[in-house]
């Protein structure tokens, strides 16, 4: 797992197996997401028993823990080689998934029926930007997952839910614990073979980032990559840098043209992200500078409204102050949406993944 077709072409020939086989090696490791190189039918069994015996280990991260919440989002503890773990999140919707505003959710049971569903993906074991309501930067950084990790947690949640793409519809967004732009080559390899391998649309895909400029760029350049959503959180430098520490280094002014500069595909909108921190920056001041800051770009701002947790001594703002900072942004014309939270109750939502569990190393 996290090898590409071609470096899994020098492991066959390094077998003394036709190069064909590793096609069929690739196929089986991203589309069957397959448990052990004995259950891949298409290799012939002593290349198999050849790899099972090898040092090559073909398998997935383990799903240590799951946690049920009553809107049917299930948080997953996956655990990997070393002992070290993070969390991964499954938001089903439509039949099943989730209900209504007009009624309760329904219980939530596995493998159920829904019309799509999005998985949050974690790109690093813990996180070093260290945002301020954010319950992930309180175990700061421990090490940046491997593009094979990080693709092992899509696909331990697929086979958990028992669920195909592209014939079942799931989005990835990368914005669980950690900042992908500081783990960025095997988060980019990740995307690569999400997308060749285990046939998830790249047009599926968000990535959020708390605004690591130099990457940004970087990220516009590249020929295959999801969509952009920036971490914003404040409107003006000196607020931003309160809560978001990051903004010493790559300040509103180097953000935002970063933002401005960014290659928009056909029918692409950036996206701000905007927690939303009771009497910190949700003020309607806040709200008419924010208009000020996005004037003129192609955007959309997702409000979130501030999810809880032990540890963070933030409060989350009141419905109607959320919706009078939403209606000054959109009378101004600025495309806004209040994020539903999803799973708030087993700390699933934005902002709470801290790993409820601490791992000891596997034998």
């Amino acid at each position: 797992m996290g090898l590409d077709l071609q470096e899994l072409a020098g492991v066959v020939e390094e077998f003394g197996q036709p190069a064909y086989r590793a096609k069929q090696l690739f196929d089986a490791l991203y589309r069957q997401r397959v448990e052990s190189a004995a259950t891949i039918s298409t290799l012939p069994l002593p290349f198999r028993q050849s790899l099972e015996h090898s040092e090559i280990s073909i398998g997935l991260p383990r799903v240590e823990k799951r946690f049920v919440s009553v809107d049917g989002t299930i948080r997953y503890l996956i655990a990997f080689a070393d002992g070290q773990s993070v969390e991964t999140v499954w938001m089903p919707e439509g039949d099943g998934g989730e209900a209504g505003d007009d009624g309760p959710p329904a219980q939530p049971s596995m493998g159920r029926s829904f019309d799509r569903a999005t998985i949050c993906v974690s790109s690093q074991v813990g996180c070093a930007v260290d945002c301020q309501f954010c319950l992930t930067a309180l175990l700061g950084v421990k090490r940046n997952l491997t593009a094979g990790e990080i693709v092992g947690q899509v696909c331990a949640v697929l086979n958990d839910q028992k669920v195909s793409p592209p014939e079942d519809r799931v989005n990835l967004v990368f914005m669980g614990m950690g900042e992908p732009f500081l783990n960025y080559d095997n988060f980019m390899k990740a995307v690569r073979l999400l997308v060749e391998g285990a046939g998830i649309p790249v047009s599926r895909m968000t990535v959020s980032t708390a605004g690591i400029v130099p990457r940004i760029y970087d990220f516009g350049a590249e020929p295959v990559r999801p969509r952009l959503a920036i971490s914003l959180n404040a409107p003006n430098d000196a607020l931003r840098t309160q809560i978001m520490p990051l903004n010493r280094k790559w300040n509103l002014e180097k953000l935002m043209a970063a933002a401005r500069d960014f290659p928009l595909r056909n029918r692409e909108k950036l996206t701000f992200e905007y927690v939303l921190l009771e009497g910190v920056n949700d003020s309607e001041r806040n709200a008419r500078e924010l208009v000020e800051l996005v004037r003129g770009l192609d955007a959309r701002i997702n409000l979130i409204a501030f999810n809880p947790g032990p540890g963070v001594e933030f409060r989350t703002p009141a419905q109607e102050r959320v919706e009078r900072f939403q209606n000054i942004l959109r009378t101004a014309q600025v495309l806004a949406f209040v994020r539903r939270p999803r799973g708030r109750d087993i700390f699933a939502a934005c902002g709470q993944l801290k790993r409820t569990v601490e791992m000891a190393p596997m034998s």
